[in-house]
């Protein structure tokens, strides 16, 4: 992993909890799989505790790890590091995506709690008039009553925001490719078209992954679904919107926005999503930070203690299943 991302887990105090375990040395750290400090605790690893920033795993690199039989990732996609040598070799992959939904699912709540009572919009008011304003008027339509929220993805974290809208009072749909009448219904939720959703839709929340498929699932024609006044969410991935038309929508007033992923990853200086006012742009903050980091490295020493005890991961990733998720 990265030396910021181990240096992050240590300042949680989650090395320490790690090392109850597995025989861990916290002061060694790989970042580079060709280094050859490392080669000679590589060459014994049984278990390698990967995180952000892992470098790819590749035929090469294996060969270095003769003993390796499992990859326990403290974070969510594993994508990036475990190539087809992993799967190949019969390496078992475990994932804490469970236990970075968690945070991600927290902020989306906030979002749409917020968004509803038209927090961005009341607070530049009053900051700008300074003075009591008639709310009644002004909310018109607002609020958080009985309002329609989409859910774009039955994934970990879309079933957990599904989960968390539960006990309030709103109408939850969800749209998922993979997800039938009967699974909607027993999450709490109704199974809709993707347009159907942009167009009842008070709140839209996107949830799916970065998939050839999903590549701006929200264009310019899906955007035009949406009601007037409505939010949109996006804490997934920045390519599944358009942010030219997105960024056509929300200058013209139509449209809300709460966007903590967009494309490019970092909006150009002079983006309009800096200051637009119907805008609440985030840096990536959604999933796990400080304390947070914590709870996925905990996610992962109960995977390797199951590992030692012979047990199957609870959170093991299949490559069948990469195709479709995050």
């Amino acid at each position: 992993m990265s030396r910021e991302t181990w240096d992050a887990l240590r300042a949680e105090g989650a090395v320490e909890r790690l090392r109850e375990a597995a025989d861990l040395d916290p002061d060694l750290l790989v970042t580079d799989f060709a280094d050859p400090g490392a080669a000679m605790a590589l060459a014994r690893a049984e278990v390698l505790l990967t995180h952000w920033g892992c470098p790819p795993l590749t035929h090469t690199v294996l060969t270095a790890m003769p003993r390796l039989r499992a990859v326990v990732h403290a974070a969510g996609s594993v994508k990036h590091h475990v190539t087809a040598a992993v799967w190949e070799r019969g390496i078992a992959v475990s994932t804490a995506a469970a236990a970075n939904a968690l945070p991600v699912a927290e902020y989306t709540l906030a979002a749409i709690l917020l968004s509803g009572k038209r927090v961005l919009d009341s607070a530049r008011v009053y900051r700008e008039r300074r003075a009591r304003y008639p709310l009644l008027p002004y909310f018109a339509g607002h609020g958080n009553y009985r309002r329609v929220v989409g859910i774009v993805g039955a994934s970990r974290t879309g079933r957990r925001v599904i989960e968390l809208l539960r006990p309030l009072d709103f109408t939850v749909l969800v749209h998922d490719p993979y997800l039938d009448d009967a699974g909607a219904a027993r999450l709490g939720a109704r199974s809709v078209g993707l347009d159907e959703l942009a167009r009842r839709s008070h709140v839209v929340s996107i949830h799916a992954p970065q998939l050839p498929e999903t590549q701006h699932m929200f264009d310019a024609a899906r955007l035009a679904l949406l009601p007037d006044g409505a939010t949109l969410i996006n804490t997934a991935r920045g390519s599944l919107v358009d942010t030219e038309a997105l960024v056509a929508q929300l200058t013209s007033g139509r449209i809300h926005a709460v966007l903590d992923v967009t494309e490019p990853d970092v909006p150009p200086a002079d983006s309009p999503l800096y200051r637009l006012p119907n805008v609440l742009l985030t840096p990536h903050i959604a999933g796990s930070l400080g304390s947070e980091l914590g709870r996925m490295a905990d996610c992962a020493a109960a995977e390797i203690t199951r590992y030692a005890r012979g047990t199957p991961f609870a959170h093991a990733v299949r490559p069948q299943d990469l195709p479709r998720t995050a």
